[in-house]
């Protein structure tokens, strides 16, 4: 069950209306590293959720939190629409703000599907469609993709604030960018009170890594020719995070021979020139011709 309330997290204010920054809001609302992807990421972890329910909770909680983030930045998208200035724009656009605004770089469907609105779409007006949202179901491998998400959001919002001098724009991607750094904060937070690194990899630890081919667990594989120099440093030499192993490179070299497939199947359709096995011999084909015409 969900509740709202009617007032903002937090509040958005625009002095000066700016079209293009709309557009590129959008991108904090519907882009890869968007306040959506996050709020669906972390329901869908929790809903799923097994195991102990403070998880699940702490996942709902700051899903839900996502959901008013959302809110701002649309906020702030239809108010940087409004009463776009006509003194940037051509004399022909002079006497209609839309007109204006959509000559002044906001996204074209932000009128036109939306009136003057935030749409779920990215700074480029692709819709969001939730490829990005990662809930495998296990925990930790869970709480890694949502740094990562937090991670690249922050970097957003940090980008965003370059591109903007209005105070009122200013002072929300403040609050978001440190709703940002809470909330990776407390993604590692949960990482480490399930015992940290070396506790929990390799991911899932819940699976008998005797069943790996252990010669190859902890090798960093060189595909470098011969004379480059190899990227050295903590991957390549000393104990492995997890204790159970020792960090060596090992220069590529193929393991397995060429591969031999069988000839195409005649219900492929593949060429006749193809019908041969991987030795080359031919194999029995039944070539189909048009019949003769009638010539009566």
């Amino acid at each position: 069950m969900f509740y709202h309330d009617s007032k903002l997290q937090y509040p958005v204010t625009v002095q000066t209306p700016a079209p293009r920054f709309a557009r590129l809001l959008q991108q904090a609302i519907g882009g890869v590293e968007g306040e959506i992807r996050v709020c669906l990421q972390y329901l869908f972890q929790a809903f799923g959720a097994r195991g102990p329910v403070k998880y699940r909770d702490l996942l709902m909680e700051t899903g839900t939190e996502e959901i008013s983030h959302i809110q701002m930045l649309a906020t702030a998208v239809a108010l940087n629409l409004e009463g776009a200035p006509a003194s940037e724009q051509e004399a022909a656009a002079a006497h209609n703000p839309v007109v204006a605004a959509v000559m002044g770089g906001m996204d074209p469907r932000q009128y036109l599907s939306a009136g003057m609105a935030a749409l779920p779409s990215d700074a480029n007006g692709v819709p969001f469609d939730a490829s990005h949202v990662y809930a495998s179901g296990n925990l930790v491998a869970d709480m890694y993709a949502n740094v990562t998400a937090e991670a690249t959001g922050r970097v957003l919002a940090c980008r965003l604030l370059e591109l903007t001098d209005d105070p009122g724009m200013k002072d929300m991607l403040r609050f978001l960018i440190a709703r940002d750094t809470m909330h990776q904060q407390q993604w590692l937070a949960v990482i480490e009170e399930l015992g940290g690194a070396q506790a929990n990899l390799p991911i899932p630890n819940s699976f008998d890594v005797s069943e790996e081919i252990r010669e190859v667990s902890y090798d960093f594989v060189s595909t470098g020719l011969d004379g480059v120099p190899i990227p050295e440093g903590r991957w390549s030499s000393g104990p492995s995070l997890d204790g159970l192993g020792e960090f060596r490179v090992r220069k590529a070299s193929p393991l397995g021979d060429k591969p031999q497939l069988a000839p195409p199947m005649p219900q492929g359709y593949a060429q006749v020139q193809q019908m041969a096995g991987a030795d080359g011999t031919r194999q029995d084909q039944t070539i189909r011709t048009a019949p003769d015409s009638d010539q009566s």
